[in-house]
């Protein structure tokens, strides 16, 4: 021996240390790239704030995963006059989560990947029963066959439900518009359903709006709000959601922003919760139809009530109640404005179409009743994505991934392939 240090060593070593002292860093590190946050190594590093060798290692650690790319050569942005920066992308053919949601017009299985991207997706039947065990061992096998066909690797499934669902025991506190019984232990029964499919990972279950709220300001109309309001029909009845910091704000027991329970309208319709003139009752799909003059027909409630919205506008009957549902939502926005005072709205089902209908109405009603408004407005927009509820329950079972993709992947196990 010459006594002198073989170089590879040395280079191998001052790799480790540098994705040791970047272990912590994997979490953040692929939180920022399934947002869309961190396209390039650069953006990373910057927003990591570590050494462009620690990024480095990080992004190549989480390409080894197999849950990012890479791209091979350096590219510039365009009109950039900086070092061009190798891009980050999630990795397509990666691993997937089960998302599954169940309404009133009947449920969706749906593979979702890293950036919230929808990979295969399974419509149910179109009616729901009264036994909740059924009706997830139905989605949980749908959701199982689309894992079969498509050969990818399972880490964790979410479920959305149209009902407050109790933390932490995962209760659905209140399914009014599903027949199941009003306590019914949804995320017990769904993660049985997971595993006696066979498919890996942690099971959740979370309320519908709720995890829409939480896709929109990841991957949608919501991103780049601090405070993000989401206010959406759904198929029945009416949900909020608030996001606070970047964080899903679910109050002390998984019960905060039960919004469909304010009163907008005191001469109106009973809600099912006791009261009269709930946003519940005065401005979801059957109440527009109802208020049209129209009879709900064998197709699902929202798909008619927001057909009937696009397509007759003109007639004025369909604009007459379409301007007094206008008028309820916005009163119930001025109301939250001005409790929450969010820096952005985001409306979905329903509502969504009422605001493409008549953003003006909508808007004018928000800002004249609320304290905030007149002072600048808070921007109202349409929510993007399609299928966000199913979005936002794959972001449940990615969150595990996100804090310790390590850890996770390891206790996901590495052939978590239903019929592997």
């Amino acid at each position: 021996m010459n006594g002198k240090a073989d170089p590879r060593s040395e280079g191998d070593v001052t790799a480790r240390t540098r994705l040791e002292r970047g272990r912590g860093a994997l979490g953040p590190a692929l939180e920022l790239v399934h947002t869309g946050r961190a396209p390039t190594r650069a953006v990373l590093t910057a927003e990591l704030g570590v050494t462009r060798a620690t990024a480095g290692a990080v992004a190549a650690e989480l390409e080894a995963l197999g849950l990012i790319r890479i791209d091979a050569k350096p590219s510039a942005a365009a009109g950039s006059q900086g070092r061009p920066s190798h891009r980050l992308a999630v990795a397509e053919a990666g691993p997937v989560v089960l998302a599954a949601q169940v309404h009133a017009d009947g449920f969706r299985a749906a593979l979702v990947g890293l950036g919230g991207g929808i990979v295969a997706t399974a419509p149910g039947c179109e009616t729901v029963g009264a036994d909740p065990a059924q009706v997830l061992g139905a989605v949980v096998e749908a959701g199982a066959g689309l894992l079969r066909e498509t050969g990818r690797r399972c880490v964790g499934a979410g479920l959305a439900v149209p009902s407050a669902v109790a933390e932490p025991e995962g209760t659905a506190l209140n399914p009014l518009h599903l027949a199941w019984p009003a306590g019914a232990q949804v995320r017990e029964i769904f993660a049985d359903c997971v595993r006696d499919a066979g498919i890996a990972g942690p099971a959740f279950a979370g309320n519908d709006v709720n995890l829409a709220a939480l896709a929109e300001h990841r991957h949608g109309a919501g991103r780049g709000a601090r405070d993000l309001l989401c206010v959406a029909t759904g198929h029945r009845g009416v949900g909020g959601a608030l996001v606070l910091d970047g964080r899903l704000h679910t109050g002390s027991s998984g019960l905060a922003l039960e919004v469909g329970h304010l009163t907008v309208n005191s001469e109106g319709r009973p809600c099912y919760c006791g009261s009269r003139g709930c946003l519940d009752v005065e401005t979801d799909p059957l109440a527009f139809l109802t208020e049209a003059g129209r009879e709900p027909g064998p197709e699902g409630l929202l798909v008619q009530a927001c057909d009937l919205l696009r397509g007759a506008y003109d007639d004025p009957t369909v604009r007459t109640a379409a301007e007094a549902l206008i008028d309820r939502l916005g009163l119930g926005l001025a109301g939250l404005v001005n409790i929450l005072n969010p820096d952005r709205i985001v409306l979905g089902g329903l509502h969504r179409a009422l605001l493409e209908a008549d953003p003006d109405r909508l808007r004018a009603v928000v800002a004249d009743r609320s304290l905030w408004g007149r002072s600048g407005g808070v921007p109202i927009l349409a929510c993007t994505l399609d299928h966000n509820s199913l979005v936002g329950a794959a972001e449940l079972a990615w969150q595990p991934v996100l804090d310790d993709p390590l850890g996770a992947l390891a206790l996901a196990g590495p052939e978590s392939r239903v019929g592997s």
